[in-house]
Formats: C-alpha cells, structure tokens, sequence
C-alpha cells in the first residue's frame, strides 16, 4: 500500500470504477442508486438527481482517467437519462427523486442543480461536444432561478413552481464553487470562475467571525446563521446540525483550485487555517479518521466516519502540500491515506464503505445508497495522482 505511487493510485481508482461498471448500470435508463457491499441492488426503482449526475460525473471522469470511450457511452447514457426521466418540461426543472420513473419529488434544489452543472462540465471536458450546451443551459437556470446577486451566492431550495423557500445553505454553495470551476476548466469561460471566486470570497467573509474561520451550513433567507436548524436531526443526509468537519477541508480544497487561476492572496492561507483547524478538532486519537460533525463549541457531537470526509481531506491535504511544501499537509495526507485504507476501503469487493461508527465498524450493508457513487473517493485519488505527477514533472 503506497499512497505517493501513481500507479497504486490508478489501480484503486479502478478497482473502485468495477464495483460498479457495469452492475450499476440499468439498461432501461440511467443507473442502479441502491448497492449493497457485496453489489447487489436492493431498490431498483426509486432514483435520485444527487446520484443520476453523480454517475455522469465517475463516468465521464473515468473515460479520461482510462482513456477508455466505452465509458464515454454511459455518461452519455446518464445525461439522457438526466434529461429523460429527471427533467420535468411542466416546470423546466430536475425532478429531486423518482420512483418507477415518475416524478416523486419535484421539489428544486440548487444543490441537485450544482451536480447537473458539474455532469455537464466533466462530460464536456472528457470529450462528449453535445455537453457544451448543457453547461450553459443548466448555468442559466442556476442564474435566473437561485441566484442571489445581493448576497453573492445561491439560494437553496424551490418548490415545483419555482417560488424560493426561505432556507439558505452553505452546501450548495460550496458544490455550486465546485461546478463552476469545473465549467471553467472545461470551457476556459471566465464568468464561471468569476462567479465560484465570488461565491468562496462570501461564504468564507460571513463566517469570518469565528475563532478559525469555519463555515456554518445553515442560514435564514437573510443569511443570519440558523443555529438551531436539524439540531434534532444531526445525522441528516444532506443537512445536519453543526460544523462539518469534512466541509472545511472540502472547502481548504477549492480555495487551492481557485488560486490555481486567481493570485489573490487571502486564498491560500484561508485554507491552511480551515484545514489545520478542523483536522485538529475532528481526528479522533482512539480510533483514528475525521468525525463527522462539530458543535458550537468546536467539540465532537457526531463521532460517526464517513467516506467522503476521510477522501475529501486527504485530497485537501495533498494540493497544499503542494502549494506550500509544509510538511504537515504530506503527514495528514499520509494519516488519512493509511486510515481510509485500513477502515473505509472494502478490499473483498471494492469501493469505500459509506459510514462507520466512531471505533470503525460498519453498521450495515449498505454501500451504496443514494447520493454515494463513490465520486468523492475516485476525485480525490485523481486529485493526488495529479499533484504527483506535477512534482514529479518539476
């Protein structure tokens, strides 16, 4: 096991690729959501958006990676499916969930809406031309229908007409950042990097009175801080109370993508101190890994382990080791690595488990459940194996 060895790398990121090439794919349309550990399906049809563009994206990212144009065919066959079974003319939006191809909830989140941008951008960029169109159409509707300009970032969440809900989010907002930079490097269009550099530079400036600059996830339609949304329901999958320890790394993470194009000088030491800080607060020194979430106080109140947090850090910490050559970042990524390695990754059948308790047992079989494709964990190798190759070239 060598986390600094390309070719180790590419053979996990692989691995990882076979769990779900091709027994996730549905010959009916779009792909399987619902994975057990060993890769059986146990929901065949309910879908959901978070998942449908998720797997254009490994797809699409996959086809690069491996040079392979099979793969291509089906991130094509995920972008019809996204706009065959997902897109509702009624309203000209992406229905949130399905069910036996019918609409089940067609509520409009920006944060689904985020991950059609990025499927559309990682397309393109891996050679599908039609999906020019797609990022700018999809671009547009992030514009007319979640866009805040005032505020410099997007609303969160619409009911089928269209009609802004009062809750706001830094969740959407941060893959919204991810999207955008992911349409600039596609298209090389500067208004998409001047729109995810102008959402990281509010998002970080409204959460600046914190001691280390961590960023809240939850906000009125004002953007004061919600302290009190889903402290009943801390493990929610895609809100839960408290600060994120995975979201400031992720966070660490695109400010060093951004300074990659912008030279402003606030980027990168905004990063070391989100990173550092919240590494710091969240490993856990019995059982190892990053916990899930912090409290108000900076103490652990959710001490579960989940895949992407451990794959998203590590990631954060290789791209600033290599913008700083501080050797604190190699040995976070060299921590996170092993533990992933030893605890997260299923070495029997492939991929990473979704969530392990605090002392790293799994509490079901359950690998794959909607909103999990394993894009964070691909991602985040890909990301290292690009930092490695950079070093190596000098």
């Amino acid at each position: 096991m060598n986390g600094y060895d390309p070719l180790f790398l590419d053979r996990h990121v692989r691995d990882t690729m076979a769990f779900y090439h091709p027994r996730a794919i549905d010959p009916h349309g779009g792909f399987f959501h619902y994975l057990r550990d060993d890769g059986s399906v146990y929901d065949a049809e309910h879908r959901h958006l978070v998942s449908s563009a998720r797997y254009v994206v490994t797809y699409a990212r996959f086809a690069l990676h491996s040079g392979q144009s099979e793969y291509l065919h089906w991130a094509r066959h995920g972008l019809a499916y996204l706009e065959k079974a997902h897109f509702q003319t009624r309203h000209q939006g992406y229905a949130w969930t399905l069910r036996d191809g019918k609409p089940e909830d067609t509520t409009h989140h920006c944060y689904g809406l985020a991950f059609v941008l990025l499927a559309y951008a990682e397309a393109y960029r891996a050679g599908i031309a039609e999906a020019y169109a797609g990022i700018g159409r999809v671009h547009r509707m992030l514009q007319q229908h979640f866009w805040e300009p005032q505020w410099q970032r997007f609303a969160d969440e619409a009911d089928e007409r269209w009609r802004l809900k009062d809750y706001r989010g830094q969740n959407a907002n941060m893959h919204g950042c991810e999207a955008l930079i992911a349409a600039y490097e596609a298209t090389s269009e500067t208004r998409y990097l001047d729109q995810a550099l102008a959402i990281a530079r509010s998002i970080i400036g409204i959460n600046r009175k914190h001691p280390h600059g961590w960023i809240w996830e939850h906000y009125d339609q004002h953007w004061n801080p919600d302290l009190d949304y889903n402290r009943q329901d801390p493990k929610h999958l895609f809100r839960p109370w408290g600060y994120q320890v995975g979201h400031q790394t992720e966070w660490a993470k695109l400010l060093v993508l951004l300074s990659r194009y912008r030279d402003d000088a606030w980027l990168i030491p905004t990063a070391e101190r989100l990173f550092s800080s919240a590494c710091e607060a969240g490993w856990d020194k019995q059982h190892g890994g990053l916990v899930y979430g912090c409290d108000l106080d900076g103490e652990v109140c959710d001490d579960d382990k989940y895949f992407w947090v451990q794959a998203e850090s590590f990631a954060a910490a290789a791209v600033l080791w290599e913008v700083t050559g501080k050797g604190c970042y190699q040995r976070w990524y060299q921590r996170l690595w092993e533990y992933s390695w030893q605890h997260m990754m299923d070495h029997r059948h492939g991929a990473w488990y979704r969530i392990l308790s605090a002392d790293n047992r799994r509490y079901d079989d359950a690998k794959s459940p909607a909103g999990k494709v394993d894009y964070h964990t691909m991602g985040a190798c890909q990301e290292v194996m690009g930092v490695l190759a950079r070093r190596e070239g000098g």
